[in-house]
């Protein structure tokens, strides 16, 4: 349903344990690593929950699984946001549009920028546990 463009993050509250459900832009792949954006930041309750408690289930395609995570360190998440840009250049001015509304600040592409980036929305690749 989703294609492999976008996963749903099966996670549980970090105070309820009630059970939520988050769809997340893949923005990046690495082998088994999905990489997905806290596009509202580390104050993301999807975000804050998986660091109070696992996820529990990731669905990307027709691959479901029991997920762990980590979140990216600057320079690998440097790496995965140009990769982003480049595969989807075309769009390139919305999406630094887009990105500009959400960081509150004219992003403009540069290394730079993306290093601000990574420094105020976190990264976080998800993967199957092994």
């Amino acid at each position: 349903m989703l294609g492999r463009r976008f996963l749903c993050l099966t996670h549980l509250g970090r105070k309820s344990g009630r059970v939520y459900r988050t769809v997340l832009e893949v923005v990046g792949v690495n082998g088994d690593d999905y990489v997905v954006v806290a596009g509202l930041g580390a104050g993301a309750d999807w975000f804050r929950n998986i660091q109070a408690r696992p996820p529990v289930e990731v669905i990307v395609g027709r691959r479901r699984f029991p997920a762990e995570h980590r979140v990216l360190g600057e320079d690998e998440a440097v790496a995965v946001i140009a990769g982003y840009e480049h595969r989807n250049r075309l769009a390139g001015p919305v999406v630094r549009f887009a990105l500009g509304k959400l960081l509150g600040w004219r992003y403009d592409g540069s290394d730079l920028a993306r290093r601000r980036l990574a420094r105020q929305l976190p990264l976080v690749a998800l993967r199957p546990r092994p």
